[in-house]
C-alpha cells in the first residue's frame, strides 16, 4: 500500500506537472472506493513559491514533513537543467531512499534526483528536450531518451508533461491493482496505460550535412524513396565506384545509405498518417516500404509504437481508415 506522499516543490514549479501529482494522490475519492493519501505539498525554499505561470503558492508544509513519507515526487519547474538546488532538500530525498522511500520525478524534475545522486547507475528518463543535458550533467545516470517513464527500485523517473500521469497510474497499479488504476484513470478522463513512448513524440531532423559531393544525390534520393535504391544506383549517380560513395556519404551525412533512406521513410510516413487518409498500405507504398507489415515493422522500431496508434495519436479516430 502507498499511504503517504508528499510533493516537493521548488522556486518556478510548473503548475500542470504539480497538478497531475495532486491530482492522482492528493484528491479524496473516498465514495469511488478510491484509496485516500497523506498528501502534503512541501517548499524546499521558503514558505510562498513562484510558479512558472506567475502566480504564487503559499500555505506549504516545510521540509521535515518529507521524513514520514513514503513517496515523494517532484515535479518539473523552469530552468531546473541549470540551476542548483537546496541542499536540505536533496539530503532529505537521499535519506527518503536510504530508509525504503519511493521517488518520483516528472520531466525536469529528474536534474533534482540526478543533483541528489539517485540516478548514478540507474536507468532513467525526463522529457526528450532535456535528454542529453541530463546525460552530460549525470555521466553515471543511464539515460533512456525514447520511453514514457522508467521504473528503477525506488526511483522513477518520467517524461514531459503527461508522461507524469502515466508514472503516478503506474505507481497506483502497483500499489492498489489494476482496479484501482483504471478507475481512477476513467475518473481523470486519460488512458490507465499508454502504449510507445517518447520517440513518437520527438521532432527530428535529419543533422545538418556538409554534402560537397553527395548533396545532389540526397535530392534524389528524396524524390524516389518509392523505389528500391541500391548503393551501386546512388554511386552511379554520382558517378563514383560503390565504396567510394558509401565512404564519402558517412563522411558528409553521419550515417549509412541505408540509414539515411530508412529515417526520410519513417518521416514521410509520420507526415503521410498526420495529414492524409491513405491506407497503410498506399503509404507502405510511396514511402518504399513495400507493404503494411514492412511499415508496421520499421514504424515500431523507429519510434516504438504502431502505425495505426500513431495516427490515433496525432489525427484522432476520423483518421483512422485501415487497420494494418
Amino acid at each position: 500500500m502507498l499511504k503517504n506522499v508528499a510533493v516537493l516543490l521548488l522556486d518556478d514549479v510548473h503548475p500542470f506537472e504539480l497538478g497531475v501529482l495532486c491530482e492522482v494522490f492528493g484528491l479524496d475519492r473516498s465514495e469511488e472506493g478510491l484509496p485516500v493519501h497523506d498528501f502534503a505539498v512541501v517548499s524546499a525554499e521558503g514558505p510562498t513559491l513562484r510558479t512558472h505561470a506567475g502566480f504564487s503558492i503559499s500555505a506549504l508544509c516545510e521540509l521535515d514533513r518529507l521524513e514520514e513519507a513514503e513517496l515523494i515526487a517532484v515535479p518539473s519547474g523552469g530552468r531546473f537543467s541549470e540551476r542548483t538546488y537546496p541542499r536540505e532538500a536533496l539530503d532529505a530525498l537521499r535519506r527518503a531512499v536510504e530508509r525504503g522511500a519511493r521517488v518520483l520525478s516528472v520531466c525536469s524534475g529528474a536534474f533534482v534526483l540526478g543533483a541528489a545522486g539517485l540516478l548514478d547507475g540507474r536507468r532513467c528518463t525526463t522529457h526528450w528536450r532535456h535528454a542529453d543535458e541530463l546525460a552530460r550533467r549525470f555521466p553515471e545516470a543511464r539515460v533512456e531518451p525514447d520511453v514514457l517513464y522508467v521504473d528503477e527500485g525506488p526511483v522513477i523517473t518520467s517524461a514531459g508533461t503527461a508522461a507524469g500521469i502515466d508514472a503516478a497510474l503506474h505507481l497506483v497499479r502497483q500499489a492498489y491493482g489494476p482496479t484501482v488504476a483504471n478507475t481512477l484513470a476513467r475518473r481523470m478522463v486519460v488512458p490507465p496505460h499508454r502504449d510507445g513512448g517518447q520517440a513518437q513524440y520527438i521532432k527530428r531532423p535529419l543533422p545538418p550535412t556538409r554534402c560537397d559531393t553527395v548533396g545532389e544525390t540526397l535530392a534524389w534520393m528524396e524524390r524516389h524513396l518509392d523505389e528500391e535504391l541500391t548503393v551501386e544506383q546512388l554511386a552511379a549517380q554520382t558517378h563514383m565506384s560503390p565504396r567510394t560513395f558509401a565512404r564519402r556519404f558517412q563522411q558528409e551525412t553521419g550515417t549509412t545509405p541505408y540509414r539515411w533512406l530508412l529515417r526520410q521513410r519513417v518521416l514521410l510516413a509520420q507526415h503521410l498518417l498526420e495529414t492524409s487518409d491513405e491506407t497503410m498500405d498506399t503509404i507502405a507504398g510511396r514511402t518504399g516500404f513495400g507493404n503494411a507489415a514492412a511499415l508496421r515493422h520499421q514504424f515500431v522500431r523507429a519510434l516504438g509504437t504502431t502505425p495505426n496508434a500513431y495516427r490515433r495519436t496525432f489525427r484522432g479516430p476520423a483518421g483512422l481508415v485501415e487497420v494494418a
